[in-house]
């Protein structure tokens, strides 16, 4: 790696210095963003299995670095929905230990991502993936939620529906009604004062009405518990070396839906505000600055959060200010007010979430994308029910699998092999020209042998116009090789014209066109593989 390439991940003078311009704004957009993202933040925490004040501190570390260092003016971070729904099973199988080891590795992991320049890769994610993976993340966060919703403890168990139906069991056995009334009045708060008065942060009212209802009535639900007024102080006690090989593997998954995620969203915040691109370097180093820091002071692993990044944009954030200052806020907030944070109902919590989850899916997004065509509706569909039923990354990977697949399909119905016009056939009676147009790959190779296996006896020669070629590989090589082939072993001359330079390497590697200099590379007309006299 060269200097270069090191130093172009860094911040570079232009972007601190864009912090100073308005200052007094970026400040007040903070504020709105940290009062947004305080209930977040102990929910996801919470319902990652490492505690409220596991949220909190990922919230304002991996916040306030991701801040200084991502490649976003006006990305904010912190943990998030999709994120616990892959460190719910990985607290199952490793403990609280193995989620900060796995956030230490996934943090190295984008580091590596963003020297390597991998960024760039999101543009190629389909765009109903993406929604087929929004959709899956807010079924399970819902899911999620209903032990604390229906207030009762969590059951075992790593698949979020058989925990949500053992929950639901639990509580028809208990009936006891305090926590799901606080948990649906939170959430129907919260919907309902978003179409309102979308400026309103309605989920820390919603927290606060819940709070003060549950205090006034004394009732029997369970809190948040008491909250440390300050962070802890960083420590790699947690890190036992030996435990390393087997947590590479969910390291990677969190590295990769770290990326996906921080990526999305910064991109979803450069469609808000027209003219304004993110650099996907420096995100994913800032992410992978945020992820080696979080957890040493008992974070969990950070990505850029949408729903957060959103207010921030709407709120008229102009720099990185505003992402630095709300983590900075959230920080002064715990310090001023962590008792009062303690009695929170964690049923209140979970009907925040809840509402988050309903939110996360734009019905008049996905509904178009449904509608589209069939192969859409089916990556869609196919996407959301692999992350509800698997996880993340392999639901993303089938998402990109079933589009390759489907992309290969329409590029084999889009290749033609037609007969020329009568009068630009320039071999007389006898001689048949055809036309190619599209690519020649593996997937429809045998449609173009086939197709010139046709040729009946009565031809005394075959010109096969390549000009309208636009991609081929070795098997598509190949078979138009075996189709000269036998063409000319039952006695028919064939010439291959129109090959455009870029293509020439291919065809003649495997033998379809002569190797060597030639006058004309871009017509070079062949018989049977052999230059035309």
């Amino acid at each position: 790696m060269n200097l270069t390439r090191a130093l172009s991940v860094l911040p570079s003078p232009a972007d601190l210095r864009s912090m100073t311009r308005t200052p007094r704004r970026d400040l007040m957009c903070g504020l709105t963003v940290a009062v947004v993202a305080l209930p977040l933040a102990l929910g996801f925490g919470v319902t990652s299995g490492l505690g409220a004040a596991s949220g909190l501190a990922t919230a304002i570390v991996a916040g306030a670095l991701a801040a200084l260092f991502g490649g976003s003016a006006r990305q904010v971070s912190g943990p998030t929905g999709a994120m616990t729904v892959v460190l719910v099973p990985i607290v199952h199988r490793y403990g609280a230990a193995g989620v900060l080891t796995v956030g230490l590795i996934a943090g190295v992991m984008l580091l590596a991502l963003a020297f390597a320049r991998a960024g760039a890769a999101m543009a190629y994610v389909p765009a109903p993936v993406i929604a087929g993976f929004t959709i899956g993340i807010a079924c399970v966060i819902a899911l999620q939620q209903v032990p604390a919703a229906l207030g009762v403890p969590t059951p075992p168990g790593e698949q979020v529906a058989v925990v949500a139906a053992r929950a639901a069991e639990g509580f028809g056995r208990a009936q006891q009604w305090p926590a799901p009334l606080l948990a649906l009045g939170s959430a129907a708060l919260m919907l309902a004062g978003a179409r309102w008065k979308p400026a309103v942060p309605f989920s820390l009212v919603a927290v606060a009405a819940a709070t003060a209802v549950a205090e006034a009535l004394h009732l029997h639900v369970t809190r948040i518990g008491t909250l440390p007024a300050s962070l802890p102080a960083p420590s790699l006690a947690f890190l036992d070396v030996s435990r390393v090989p087997s947590l590479l593997a969910p390291a990677a998954a969190v590295a990769a839906l770290a990326a996906l995620e921080s990526l999305l969203s910064a991109s979803v915040a450069d469609g808000m505000r027209p003219g304004e691109r993110h650099d996907p370097g420096k995100e994913l180093f800032g992410q992978g600055i945020a992820n080696l820091a979080a957890p040493l002071f008992g974070g969990v692993p950070a990505t850029g959060a949408i729903a957060r990044t959103a207010v921030n944009v709407r709120t008229g954030a102009a720099s990185r200010l505003a992402a630095l200052s709300h983590a900075l806020i959230l920080a002064g907030i715990v310090a001023v007010a962590a008792p009062l944070v303690g009695h929170i109902p964690l049923a209140s919590l979970a009907g925040v979430l809840l509402a988050t989850a309903v939110r996360m899916v734009e019905t008049d997004t996905v509904r178009a994308m449904a509608r589209a065509t069939r192969g859409d509706a089916l990556v869609l569909g196919l996407t959301a029910a692999s992350t509800l039923a698997l996880d993340l990354v392999r639901a993303v990977l089938i998402g990109l699998g079933v589009s390759v697949l489907l992309a290969l399909r329409a590029a084999v119905r889009g290749t033609r092999l037609t007969p020329a016009a009568a009068d630009e056939l320039p071999g007389g009676a006898g001689t048949v020209t055809y036309r190619f147009d599209g690519p020649l790959l593996f997937a429809g190779a045998h449609r173009l042998r086939r197709s010139l296996g046709d040729v009946h006896d009565g031809v005394s020669a075959v010109d096969l116009r390549l000009s309208g070629l636009t991609a081929v590989d070795a098997t598509g090589a190949l078979a138009l090789k075996d189709a000269v082939g036998e063409l000319r072993g039952r006695g028919i001359e064939v010439r291959i014209t129109g090959v455009d330079h870029s293509h020439r390497k291919a065809l003649e590697s495997l033998g379809v066109l002569p190797a060597g200099p030639t006058p004309n590379r871009g017509a070079i007309p062949t018989v049977a593989g052999v230059p035309a006299p």
